[in-house]
């Protein structure tokens, strides 16, 4: 299997580390890796099973949208985590539509906060609710998602209009032939070594390659 990991943008959420924390783990598991620190790769993506995506705030091209967006409808899957992969694209609608969610804002910035995992799905099997301490995404999301994991919001930290908001955290995504899975945590490398968290991305890049139930 081949998988094209394209990295960059902003540089807070550090996407070169973020990235290698699963090279091996792709490796181990028989993926040919290609890495790309240009988003022009998307213009001709190629045949890959899986694409991740880790850059924050980029602005696709038409030609870029197209050939990303062609691919995963194709049958490719597509996977990444926070910002990387809902804080980016905003002007770019097919892009918003294939994700399912983009970043609105995080209020208090990195404040405590439980991830409560829901639904049965293989990717979060023999998860339990975990409490972290880091940015809590607020997003605007589609309905059809398949959510795997939620946060609840207070309406603490100057935003009393999110109380009581279920807001996704993990969610998968059937895109014409194609599969994505979204993380929202990761603001850092530290909160991807999480195990709760790692172990949902691991599960859920290899779901995303080959659509396993």
């Amino acid at each position: 299997m081949r998988a094209l990991i394209v990295r960059g943008g902003w540089a807070g959420h550090e996407p070169v580390a973020a990235t290698e924390l699963f090279r091996d783990f792709l490796e181990g598991n028989g993926f040919e890796l290609r890495v790309a620190d240009t988003v022009d790769a998307y213009a001709e993506p190629g045949d890959y099973e899986l694409i991740v995506q880790c850059w924050t705030g980029a602005r696709f091209t038409p030609e870029q949208e197209r050939g990303l967006v062609g691919r995963v409808r194709a049958g490719a899957g597509f996977a990444g985590w926070h910002g990387g992969i809902v804080a980016t694209g905003y002007e770019a609608p097919d892009y918003q539509f294939m994700v399912g969610g983009r970043f609105v804002c995080h209020p208090g910035d990195f404040v405590d906060h439980t991830v409560a995992i829901t639904g049965r799905h293989p990717i979060t099997a023999g998860l339990s609710d975990y409490d972290v301490h880091t940015e809590q995404y607020f997003l605007h999301v589609d309905p059809t998602l398949d959510v795997l994991a939620t946060t609840t919001f207070t309406g603490d930290h100057g935003a009393p209009e999110t109380a009581g908001a279920v807001m996704p955290v993990a969610w998968t995504r059937r895109f014409g032939a194609g599969r994505v899975f979204v993380h929202t945590l990761g603001h850092s490398p530290a909160d991807l070594l999480v195990p709760q968290t790692r172990t949902m991305i691991e599960r859920g890049l290899l779901w995303a390659a080959t659509g396993g139930d």
